[in-house]
């Protein structure tokens, strides 16, 4: 398993920093990558075209790995709802068909597929967990009408889980996509593409991904890679990096999902972030992430079930995030006892959501369950 990686990491050691899912900790290699593409641009003469392209490339690569596919697959994008407008761009509704989303999902999940349906027809139907969990509330829910499923990983609020392998088969049992809000998962909890078979997959770069804010990572399966763009970018046209050329215009794109990608992909600063982070996690291994996480949460779970509070069941929520919730609710001075202890959590609806990353120590958790008992 996975030690003590804090010495990687820039945090201090009087802080415990719980709260990957609305930040990621910064990676010290992250920094420094992105200081150097600061200076490579502060020096313009020393930009080449090749600098434009070949870190994309690599980003694109490292990113495809982690997600059990080749580069072909990974578009550049700015954010989630690039990413899923680009899904809803290019899936149907249309009258007596319906979307599924979760209660209190994400709402980039959900806004588009609102505009969707208002514009072209169709019905969203919100799912709320059942006692069994999200995977038989979605199972449940899925039907003929069902024209695509629009789900994360694990839910933002409290890392409950979804089986996506077990809501890929019954989604495409009746013909529906599948389109998966990754930000809370991609780079902590695995996910294999070729196993689930989703449609689209989309995650931020700065969370659980550990890179800079304004940079995320579109997957789109092959069946949807000839589809249309939400924008006409130069640099995703065939033969772009020959600059002297780009008054040739050309109506065929680079390919595989190339011709998703953002405007401004080549991002220099987010793109060489992106790169040191993703390089660091595929060093680690998203398993061997989820594994060492898993550990931490259920070391907080236990610790905060002995003070009263409550969990969703191990076998119900994923490895690397958790919600504690306390009957009642919570007390009113919480978020006192947690910024004078100096722990960093979030609060989502009755929720305190606890999102560690490698640098959490034991320590962490012991700060972390002292400032509970001082707010109870």
């Amino acid at each position: 398993m996975l030690k003590d990686q804090r010495h990687l990491f820039d945090v201090p050691d009087d802080v415990a920093y719980l709260n990957t899912a609305f930040f990621g900790p910064r990676l010290k290699s992250v920094t420094a990558a992105g200081i150097e593409a600061i200076d490579l641009t502060a020096a313009p003469w020393s930009v080449s075209p090749s600098h434009f392209f070949d870190p994309v490339e690599r980003l694109r690569s490292t990113v495809g790995s982690i997600l059990g596919d080749d580069s072909e697959g990974v578009a550049i994008v700015s954010s989630i709802s690039y990413g899923i407008g680009v899904a809803a761009a290019n899936l149907t509704v249309g009258s007596g068909r319906t979307v599924i989303v979760l209660a209190e999902q994400f709402p980039s999940n959900v806004y588009p597929w609102r505009t969707k349906v208002a514009r072209h027809g169709g019905d969203i139907v919100t799912v709320n967990r059942s006692p069994e969990g999200w995977t038989q509330a979605i199972l449940g829910a899925i039907d003929e009408r069902t024209a695509i499923v629009a789900i994360p990983h694990c839910h933002w609020t409290d890392g409950s889980w979804v089986d996506l392998t077990v809501i890929g088969r019954a989604a495409r049992s009746v013909g529906a996509a599948l389109v998966i809000d990754a930000s809370q998962s991609f780079g902590a909890l695995p996910l294999d593409v070729a196993e689930v078979r989703p449609d689209f997959v989309v995650t931020v770069g700065y969370k659980w991904q550990l890179g800079g804010y304004g940079l995320g990572y579109l997957w789109v399966a092959e069946q949807h890679r000839g589809g249309t763009p939400v924008e006409e970018g130069w640099i995703a046209r065939e033969g772009a990096s020959n600059f002297a050329g780009l008054v040739e215009y050309t109506d065929t794109y680079e390919p595989g999902a190339r011709r998703f990608d953002m405007g401004e992909r080549s991002n220099f600063i987010g793109v060489a972030m992106g790169n040191a982070a993703m390089d660091q996690i595929a060093a680690w291994g998203v398993p061997s992430i989820a594994e060492a996480l898993g550990e931490v949460t259920s070391a907080i779970a236990d610790g905060a079930a002995e003070r009263g509070w409550q969990a969703a069941p191990a076998s119900e929520r994923a490895p690397h995030l958790i919600g504690i919730r306390r009957p009642g609710g919570l007390p009113v001075d919480l978020s006192g006892a947690l910024a004078e202890a100096r722990v960093s959590v979030s609060v989502r609806g009755d929720s305190v959501r606890i999102a560690p990353h490698l640098h959490t120590t034991a320590q962490d958790v012991d700060r972390l369950l002292a400032a509970l008992d001082s707010a109870s």
